[in-house]
């Protein structure tokens, strides 16, 4: 995926989230998500910890997060 191109957000029913502004903000919240894994993981090779280990963590991070709002 290249820098500042995100997939079309879609909702559980596979219809477009179309509102501008509901877009700008999960555009925002994954630029800046993205530059603090690019940091955490630079400032991890720089303390000479694996790559593939750091790559590891960052994915069981995401895979970690919890959904406050699931529907029951």
């Amino acid at each position: 995926m290249s820098e500042n191109h995100w997939p079309k957000w879609l909702r559980d029913d596979q219809t477009v989230v179309s509102c501008t502004e509901k877009v700008k903000v999960m555009k925002e919240n994954f630029d800046e998500l993205k530059q603090m894994a690019q940091d955490a993981l630079e400032d991890g090779l720089l303390m000479e910890v694996s790559e593939a280990q750091m790559r590891e963590a960052l994915h069981r991070l995401v895979d970690e997060l919890v959904n406050p709002y699931l529907k029951k």
